[in-house]
Order: structure tokens, then sequence, then C-alpha cells
């Protein structure tokens, strides 16, 4: 696929980093950068050397929602249309057909994404950010859902991710409001796993990602699998059961004997994919 509005880069250690890439509109969705952003997740949950994914934006800016064109052009239309192509990819599908849906693939991809929101973060773009696994801001990012105030319901899913993520409480204020709110208030909310100056934003993502990359990728993949599939049931003997089949799978697998040796050899362990 040509790449018109996305990049993407795989580095030596497997992080991958995805940008939205309108910078002259602030990185705003649309149907074209839809699409690309699916394919290329496909082709990174299917690359054996892809570890981790950090989604970003180009320039001063994650993204600020869907285009003001695009908006404009729905006030007279009678249907909502993604403007989603039918042969569009499908990353992360035939995981659980919970997942099988925009925004909430995501979950079920095989690989943990990181949302690094480095500026402005509005509309369908917090939809980008919640369904990832983990989420760092900048300091002083501005962010909203403004379905409120444009009439429209929440968008994408957020109405069960956000409760999940942070509670009821400020899941509501959040998607009730539709006010703007700053990165540290989200934060202190927990939606951030960390908040950080400019001047260490950057650094510190890159080396989260890459503190990530290093762990056992069967084992992380695992645990993401667990992690979301045991927010959709409430049977905590199911998932200590399921997590005990899980741990004698893994014991016959060469992550698990390439991990016990390097902690009696005291090294850092060497997993290969």
């Amino acid at each position: 696929m040509e790449l018109k509005v996305t990049r993407y880069a795989v580095d030596e250690a497997g992080v991958a980093t995805v940008w939205l890439h309108r910078p002259e509109r602030r990185n705003s969705w649309t149907g074209r950068m839809h699409d690309e952003y699916r394919w290329i997740c496909k082709q990174l949950d299917d690359d054996p050397k892809v570890k981790v994914i950090v989604l970003t934006g180009t320039g001063h800016t994650f993204s600020v929602g869907a285009d003001p064109r695009a908006l404009t052009g729905y006030v007279t239309a009678d249907h909502y249309d993604p403007a989603l192509p039918k042969d569009a990819e499908r990353p992360g599908y035939g995981i659980r057909p919970e997942f099988d849906t925009d925004m909430a693939w995501q979950l079920g991809m095989s690989k943990p994404m990181i949302a690094a929101v480095n500026g402005a973060c509005a509309g369908i773009a917090v939809a980008l950010a919640a369904f990832c696994d983990l989420r760092f801001a900048v300091e002083g990012a501005k962010v909203t859902t403004a379905t409120p105030r444009l009439g429209l319901p929440a968008e994408y899913g957020l109405s069960w991710i956000m409760p999940r993520l942070i509670g009821m409480t400020y899941a509501a204020d959040i998607l009730l409001t539709g006010r703007v709110f700053l990165a540290e208030e989200l934060g202190s909310m927990g939606f951030f796993n960390k908040v950080l100056p400019e001047a260490e934003f950057a650094k510190h993502v890159d080396e989260f990602a890459h503190m990530l990359a290093a762990a056992s990728p069967e084992a992380v993949t695992t645990a993401k699998r667990q992690l979301w599939a045991d927010l959709l049931h409430s049977d905590v003997r199911a998932a200590v059961e399921e997590s005990k089949a899980l741990i004698g799978a893994l014991m016959n697998k060469p992550d698990y004997a390439e991990g016990v040796a390097a902690l009696m050899e005291k090294r850092a362990p060497k997993f290969v994919r």
C-alpha cells in the first residue's frame, strides 16, 4: 500500500513506531488514514521481528480527531459512513469475536501497543489511545472527546473501555461533559501511565518500549490476551484455572528455559521469536 497520511519504522530491537502523518492538518483522521493504519498494524502484527508498537503523531500533535471538513459533510448526510474500504486489512481479528470491530481490534493484536500522546488528542484519537495497552503523554497536552459539544454519542466503544480503565465516575466526567482535559488531570485519573515534560517524553517512551521489547514475546502476548479476555467475564475461578493451564503450556516453551537460565546465570535473557 502507498502510505500518504501515515508512516512507520521498525528498529533493530523490534520496536515499531507508527506516526499519524498529516501535520498540515494536525494529523486529523480520515478514511484514508483509517485504512492505512489498519494495513500497517497488520504488517507489524504478522512480522515476527516486531515486539512492540508505539503509536504517535508527526510534529507536536497526536491527532485532533476527525477532519473538520468530513464533519461538515455529515450535516446533510442521512447516515454515518466511516469511509473504510470493504477489503481493508483486519489486524487483531479472529482472537475473540468481541474484538472483531473498529478500534477494539487493537485488543486482539499480539503485540503490545503504546500510545505516545505527544500533543493534542481529540475525538476518535481518544479511542485510538484508549484501546492501546499503555499510554504516555507529554505535559500540557489537551485531550477531549468533543462529542457532547457536537451533538454526538460516546464513539467507538469509549463507553465500554473508559470505565474499565479509570472507573465510572471519571469516565462520566470525560464522556458526558466533552470538556478539555490537560494530560496531567487524566494522568491523575489513571488514563495515562505517566505524563512527562516535553524534554523527557520521547526518551522515556523509547526506553519503556525497549524494556518491553526485551521481555519474552510469547509471555507478553499471553498476558495481554489474559488481561483483556478476563475483563469480559467476572469468574475469578475461571481466570485462575486458565492461568494455570497457560503456565503449564508456557513452561514447555523455549522462552521459559531461557528465562530460568538467565536468572541462574545472573544475566539478561535473550529471547528469540
